[in-house]
């Protein structure tokens, strides 16, 4: 069973499942599913069509599903689908998408969003990300796997910030980071890779190596982006490592952060 404090509203249409525990003066809307274990703390507001996982760990005073700060949003029944395991602190705000950007926002699993974070509208965020206090994801913005998104940035619309890339407190980002990258500033610009964060999560010298020099191809010999996905392809023909930077690069809308 549920553990539903006295002072919570909880709907009669919402889906809250076994081991749920919803703190006092919580509001639960009509179209939202809790999985079981998960924790909603005190005065949190969740809204609209909006799906958590199991196991994750909202603390309180968050405003999660509430409707996009887009001008462009009329009502449309929209949705938010946040993954397992994830801990939400407080005074966090995820909002649904916009039928403009595919109607849906999502978070996966592993995630940590830390106090005052924001995430808006049609943003995509990966799994294992952690995002410092008050850092803030403008509209359409995708964040892939394990990166780290230091306290007080911000991402600028329709943005990618590439698996495995730290970025530093404080920093703006108007362009897309490549993975691997350390990127930092206003605007965010690379500072090589993130050889710390790669060596925690595993990667073998090898391939550190190849992204060092896969990182230096693109973007210290004066070589236009065409002629280094090139030589990128000849030098690294069999890592898997480059080719997701390959792909990265050939698939950037907004332009890179150099």
């Amino acid at each position: 069973m549920a553990k539903i404090k006295p002072s919570a509203h909880v709907s009669p249409q919402a889906k809250i499942y076994a081991g749920v525990e919803i703190g006092p003066y919580c509001i639960i809307g009509d179209d939202v599913e809790i999985g079981a274990g998960t924790v909603v703390g005190p005065y949190s507001l969740i809204q609209g069509h909006t799906t958590i996982g199991r196991e994750c760990i909202i603390t309180g005073y968050a405003s999660i599903g509430g409707p996009p700060q887009d001008f462009k949003y009329k009502g449309e029944k929209t949705s938010l689908t946040i993954g397992e395991k994830n801990t939400i602190r407080e005074f966090v705000t995820i909002n649904r998408g916009t039928v403009h950007g595919g109607g849906v926002t999502t978070i996966g699993s592993h995630n940590l969003l830390m106090a005052y974070c924001h995430v808006a509208h049609d943003c995509n965020v990966g799994d294992h990300v952690v995002m410092g206090n008050l850092a803030t994801l403008a509209g359409h913005v995708h964040v892939e796997d394990y990166v780290i998104v230091g306290g007080l940035s911000a991402a600028h619309q329709f943005t990618h910030i590439g698996a495995y890339a730290i970025i530093g407190g404080g920093s703006m980002i108007s362009l897309d980071i490549i993975p691997y990258a350390k990127a930092s500033g206003d605007r965010a610009r690379i500072y090589g890779i993130n050889t710390v964060g790669l060596k925690r999560n595993g990667f073998p010298d090898e391939s550190i190596k190849a992204i060092g020099g896969a990182y230096k191809i693109l973007f210290k010999q004066g070589l236009i982006l065409k002629e280094a996905l090139e030589v990128l392809r000849k030098e690294f023909p069999d890592s898997t490592e480059i080719a997701r930077m390959v792909e990265f690069v050939k698939n950037s809308t907004r332009g890179l952060a150099r």
